[in-house]
């Protein structure tokens, strides 16, 4: 039986793409939402699901670290993507007919240069694929598309640039969640956990939950917080570290996290990749 794929958007988008690239002859779950994708692996109807979480060039995506804990599910792996974007349009439209460019935040934002020098008004929509579908329905010369190759293959527009990104390494890295905890064997390779904790509100906390890692020797690659439940003094802490729960060292920085900390929530490791 074919593994299905979750992911955010339509056919040809990028989360598309990388659901194609790690799992080959599968069954690919479009939704609608973030959410929607986490449920179809929460309920069964998907085995894992296929998430965005940053870009090398516009950084976070919005709202997937705060959703991340609410989900049940686990992170099994990460998978790095390089994303190249092509202005896409109707048929017999030139690059100077273009005044508008619809597209998902992040990838206008990536390819911020390209619309300015252009003078290319940037138009946010939900999906970069489904930008394709609003071109057709509009059918306005006016406006174009900024997707993938694939969601121009698919949709039938024509490439009017290729390659607009800012950044010429542009990557976006995508989260792989299951509802089975897959903990890999420690072989001593380069692993990452990833965890959600809140630090207690004491003087230092932050500092002294955390700096259990640091004497250990246990490399943090990321720390990110964002609030929740209306409250700016509630902020929670999004942590990747590069270790494996086997190892002596991650436990004894564990305890010291826990000490210092609440609400400690162990999302999942995954083998480091790049």
């Amino acid at each position: 039986m074919k593994l299905k794929i979750a992911y955010q958007g339509v056919a040809g988008a990028y989360s598309n793409i990388a659901a194609q690239n790690v799992y080959p002859d599968s069954v690919y779950v479009a939704c609608e939402t973030f959410e929607e994708a986490f449920e179809k692996v929460q309920s069964g109807a998907a085995d894992f699901a296929m998430i965005p979480v940053e870009n090398s060039t516009a950084g976070r995506v919005s709202d997937v670290h705060f959703l991340l804990p609410k989900t049940g599910l686990f992170i099994v792996g990460e998978y790095l993507q390089p994303i190249h974007h092509q202005l896409l349009g109707l048929k017999g439209t030139k690059l100077e007919d273009i005044k508008i460019a619809m597209s998902h935040p992040q990838a206008l934002a990536q390819s911020a240069e390209f619309l300015k020098k252009n003078h290319i008004v940037a138009e946010a929509r939900i999906d970069t694929a489904k930008s394709c579908e609003f071109v057709l329905e509009y059918q306005d010369k006016s406006r174009a598309a900024i997707a993938s190759s694939l969601a121009g293959q698919i949709y039938g527009l024509e490439v009017l640039a290729s390659d607009i990104e800012t950044m010429d390494n542009n990557t976006t890295r995508f989260l792989i969640m299951s509802r089975e905890k897959i903990v890999p064997e420690d072989d001593g390779g380069v692993f990452v956990t990833s965890f959600i904790f809140k630090a207690r509100h004491i003087p230092a906390a932050l500092y002294k939950a955390l700096g259990g890692f640091a004497t250990n020797g246990i490399n943090m690659t990321k720390i990110e917080s964002y609030l929740e439940g209306g409250s700016f003094v509630s902020a929670k802490f999004y942590v990747e570290v590069e270790s494996h729960p086997a190892r002596k060292a991650f436990q004894n920085a564990m305890e010291e996290l826990h000490f210092f900390s609440e609400n400690v929530h162990i999302l999942g490791t995954y083998a480091k990749v790049g």
